[in-house]
């Protein structure tokens, strides 16, 4: 994980201070990265990684996500890894969803996760290596998780069209950016997974958690698993993908 001068890899990883971001820093640590880790407010220095670059970093504030990518760079003369984890959730149905709501899911799953691949693109291409990866959604391929003509109720607790809509165009970007980059020698990806238990899920129906196949919600581990490999020497001819992580739930 060491190069010629025996220093290791960096990774930047939004939504640090969340449940997937938090496994994905734990994994990479593991994996012998140096981390920056990044969120609205910097994440707790009691996490357990007491060596890591702490940033606060709002994706939706250009100038904060570039302060951040220059920091990184500042302290560790390099970022071999971007894991864009930063997002949020959006909930109800498409009748019922106000404007601003779209445009502030929008700005942040993906306008944000654009801002953040953007600036560090430079860095990658002076290096002449490195991986991207985006988190996208099984709500970004699948429709949706509720069933609203079996039970009107399910809409109320689930992912809605925008969410939906704002990881459909991280995958796309995603497989987009993957061919423009290539020839930099960087690779970009991204990780859709189905309902991750977190903060985030708690409020979701014992009727969908019974959709997944496999039995369980997914973890946070699951998905740190997934990014751990595809920021590797082992996925370098992996680029484009978005990888399923589902229990079952989507298969294509």
């Amino acid at each position: 994980m060491t190069g010629a001068a025996q220093r290791p890899r960096v990774a930047l990883i939004t939504g640090a201070a969340g449940a997937i971001g938090g496994a994905t820093a734990h994994r990479l640590a593991r994996e012998g990265y140096a981390l920056a880790l990044a969120d609205l407010s910097a994440p707790d220095a009691a996490s357990g990684l007491p060596d890591a670059l702490r940033l606060a970093m709002d994706v939706r504030k250009t100038e904060q996500v570039q302060t951040a990518v220059a920091h990184t760079l500042a302290t560790y003369g390099r970022i071999d890894v971007l894991v864009n984890v930063a997002g949020i959730t959006s909930f109800g149905s498409a009748q019922g969803l106000a404007e601003g709501e779209w445009a502030r899911v929008l700005d942040i799953n993906l306008t944000g996760t654009f801002r953040c691949c953007q600036a560090v693109i430079p860095a990658m291409k002076a290096q002449g290596r490195g991986r991207i990866i985006n988190l996208g959604s099984v709500l970004g391929k699948n429709g949706g998780n509720p069933r609203p003509w079996i039970d009107a109720s399910e809409q109320n607790a689930a992912g809605n069209v925008a969410y939906g809509v704002s990881k459909a165009g991280v995958h796309t970007m995603t497989a987009y950016m993957a061919k423009e980059l290539a020839a930099s020698g960087i690779t970009v990806n991204a990780v859709a997974p189905g309902p991750v238990a977190s903060k985030m899920t708690t409020g979701l129906s014992p009727a969908i958690r019974a959709l997944i196949p496999v039995g369980r919600m997914g973890r946070p581990e699951d998905v740190a698993a997934v990014v751990a490999f595809l920021a590797s020497d082992d996925a370098s001819f992996v680029t484009g993908e978005v990888i399923d992580l589902n229990g079952g739930m989507w298969c294509d």
